[in-house]
């Protein structure tokens, strides 16, 4: 644990920790135009922008996120993990840079050979 995050880091923003020290290194911001990770749910492994944040006091807020193939989908707050801004991302992304194609698409990509 941090004994004592800086002031500028709030809730939701990821922090980046040197495992030696202790020490936070960096903070990414949680905001909308950010690249985030899903990291639960339906649509865990997605990468995306995040287009708008519903806030449902009371309830789950709900995130607005748009992937590299346009399709826009939504989740819970508590399942976003924000990765960067755009071309500045912290982590290396998994085969695929995070879209998840349709049955149809996976099925062509699959047997391109034989269709």
């Amino acid at each position: 644990t941090i004994r004592s995050p800086p002031p500028a880091v709030k809730v939701h923003d990821v922090v980046k920790v040197d495992l030696e020290s202790g020490k936070i290194v960096d903070s990414i911001k949680f905001d909308v135009g950010m690249t985030c990770m899903i990291t639960k749910g339906r649509n865990t492994g997605r990468v995306g922008t995040i287009v708008s944040v519903e806030k449902h006091p009371g309830s789950f807020d709900i995130v607005a996120v748009r992937d590299a193939s346009n399709h826009q989908f939504a989740t819970r707050l508590s399942n976003i993990f924000i990765v960067g801004k755009d071309d500045d991302l912290q982590v290396s992304l998994p085969k695929g840079k995070g879209v998840k194609l349709s049955i149809l698409e996976e099925r062509k990509k699959r047997f391109k050979d034989k269709y």
